[in-house]
């Protein structure tokens, strides 16, 4: 209905928007990763999604084509309403998300606010072939990988770090390093990171 809203920032912040579009000032939810990606902009172009209801209807924006089409997936999955899909959005990044779903990574969509056991073996069962076509890249780790993430992931959790911070480092190295992680590596460059 709406595709995007351009205009001139007259309020940003964290989880919301107002654009000033020729005299009319909307007011536009957006994630945390859009908000850092938007600071310091004067003029801003955003995608948007209009999310009707009886009682309310509900504009919200997007940084990118990217951003938005994860946003209609995660919506689509049964249990899951766009304040929980903005909520992923500003947890994770593009390629951490897709990568978690593409993996099968439950710890890391728990980790989420709003989402428990349920709700992220849903998305993993109902968005895993979606996100494959949009991540592109980011494949499935193997076996014998997935064995080497969950152990750093232990090992960085036992020496003190937040499963959420580990869990982001280490799906950040098991991509730098591809089919040649180990644990010892995964462990030693999350640390770099951490």
């Amino acid at each position: 209905m709406i595709e995007f809203v351009e205009g001139t920032v007259v309020e940003l912040t964290p989880t919301h928007a107002v654009v000033n579009v020729n005299g009319m000032g909307y007011f536009i939810h957006i994630s945390l990763n859009a908000f850092e990606k938007l600071q310091g902009k004067k003029q801003l172009r955003l995608l948007t999604y209009l999310s009707v209801k009886e009682d309310s209807h509900t504009l919200y924006g997007f940084y990118d084509a990217m951003e938005r089409s994860i946003f209609i997936h995660l919506i689509s999955v049964s249990g899951i309403g766009t304040s929980t899909a903005r909520m992923i959005l500003s947890s994770l990044n593009h390629n951490d998300l897709i990568g978690a779903i593409i993996n099968g990574n439950v710890p890391l969509l728990k980790s989420i606010k709003g989402i428990g056991p349920k709700a992220a073996q849903r998305m993993i069962l109902e968005l895993k072939d979606k996100m494959t076509k949009l991540g592109g890249d980011l494949s499935p780790l193997s076996n014998t990988n997935h064995n080497h993430f969950n152990e750093a992931l232990e090992a960085l959790q036992a020496l003190g770090f937040g499963r959420l911070a580990a869990e982001k480092a280490v799906l950040k190295t098991s991509k730098e390093l591809g089919d040649d992680a180990t644990t010892e590596n995964l462990i030693k460059n999350s640390l770099k990171i951490l």
